[in-house]
């Protein structure tokens, strides 16, 4: 089982309590998952060729920055 930690996003009236955890997907061996806790959010993230954190996926709208936030959070799982 993936190591996983409680993670938490700035939404735009309130924070979104969730879980995050590594994953591969697709041809990332090490992709970032979100899924918030009320089931309303989910994200999955990763390093692009460049090094540069990505959206790959996850429910319709989200914010930009969540993408900076969960990737300072992933440090947490190393």
């Amino acid at each position: 089982m993936e190591q996983q930690i409680e993670a938490t996003l700035s939404g735009t009236d309130s924070e979104i309590d969730g879980i995050l955890q590594s994953i591969t997907y697709g041809n990332f061996t090490k992709a970032y998952e979100f899924k918030s806790i009320d089931g309303t959010l989910h994200l999955i993230i990763a390093k692009d060729n460049d090094g540069e954190w990505i959206r790959l996926t996850g429910t319709e709208p989200y914010l930009s920055s969540w993408i900076d936030e969960l990737a300072e959070q992933v440090s947490s799982l190393k």
